[in-house]
């Protein structure tokens, strides 16, 4: 039995020092990636507006009658390049704008009090200061579609319609473990700083339409800002939102709900929570077109068609 011990913790102690090596090398490495992709983030895409004392950056592409606004889910960590897949099918057609709020892309990491209430006010500050004017053809992928819900209840004046790109309702977090999500986030922090990340932000898991060089700002972008604070805590403040959309009436803007498979919502009935939200709607129509969540990233063409016969 000593024997067997004894062989046992040195199998271990290898294990540990192999594992040991392993890491160091990953933060070596992305260390020195890191210092490589200096001169790629001196490329900015979009403008900046100061909102709070910070920088927020807002991009915008093309013209037209109607203007499509595009708010990220949680954790996009480049929405301006996450949904250049849709919007560049678009932009003959109509203004494109591209929020990208605090914690992501080019934008500033604040790491202060994130409650969708600020995140909307800081938004449509940001959209006057950048001098674009509504109403907007809102589209919300996964978590801003607490945002986009919130904004036509609260301004539907500002709201001509909105295209839900998978977006997340408010009846998907109930009874949503949200201390599971958050130890996820800070591991993926950890992994951040360590240099795992840099793996998931392969060219493989990047949106397949973009040219290589928006791929490696994507992934040199991600590798610094990836779930930061600002990520976490806006994630804790999903319950109060959800409170304050449940207390007031659905809206009442036309709505169109582009719906993936579900498989990455870790909710078997993801879809149909759409459905049912759209029952309560006067004007609102579900797709649902089988793919993986990022929607706009996999059917990019089919939602192009789509919703130019919706604004029509």
């Amino acid at each position: 039995m000593k024997k067997f011990l004894k062989t046992a913790g040195k199998v271990l102690l290898v294990l540990v020092i192999v594992l040991a090596v392993l890491l160091g090398a990953i933060f070596a490495y992305n260390r020195i990636m890191l210092a490589k992709e200096e001169p790629l983030m001196q490329r900015h895409i979009g403008q900046y507006v100061e909102v709070d004392g910070h920088r927020m950056n807002i991009y915008t592409e093309g013209e037209g009658e109607h203007t499509l606004l595009f708010l990220s889910g949680s954790g996009t960590a480049v929405p301006v390049l996450d949904f250049k897949s849709l919007y560049s099918l678009l932009s003959d057609d109509y203004k494109i704008v591209v929020v990208e709020k605090f914690g992501y892309g080019f934008s500033d990491v604040v790491d202060s009090e994130r409650s969708f209430e600020t995140i909307l006010r800081q938004d449509r500050e940001a959209l006057a200061k950048a001098g674009i004017e509504g109403p907007f053809v809102l589209c919300p992928h996964s978590m801003s579609g607490l945002e986009a819900i919130m904004w036509a209840q609260d301004y539907p004046d500002e709201v001509e319609a909105i295209v839900g790109l998978d977006m997340a309702l408010p009846r998907f977090y109930d009874g949503y473990d949200f201390e599971s999500t958050v130890r996820y986030e800070k591991f993926a922090a950890f992994a951040r700083d360590l240099g795992i990340v840099r793996f998931y932000y392969s060219d493989s898991y990047l949106p397949s339409a973009l040219p290589q060089e928006d791929k490696d700002l994507y992934r040199a972008i991600a590798c610094r800002i990836a779930v930061n604070d600002d990520v976490i805590m806006e994630g804790l403040a999903i319950t109060d939102a959800v409170n304050l959309i449940d207390s007031k009436p659905k809206p009442a803007v036309p709505m169109i709900m582009f719906v993936s498979d579900g498989k990455e919502t870790g909710n078997p009935n993801w879809a149909q929570i759409q459905h049912e939200y759209a029952q309560g709607l006067s004007d609102a129509r579900v797709i649902e077109l089988g793919c993986g969540h990022y929607v706009h990233n996999f059917e990019q063409v089919r939602i192009a068609e789509e919703i130019r016969a919706f604004v029509r």
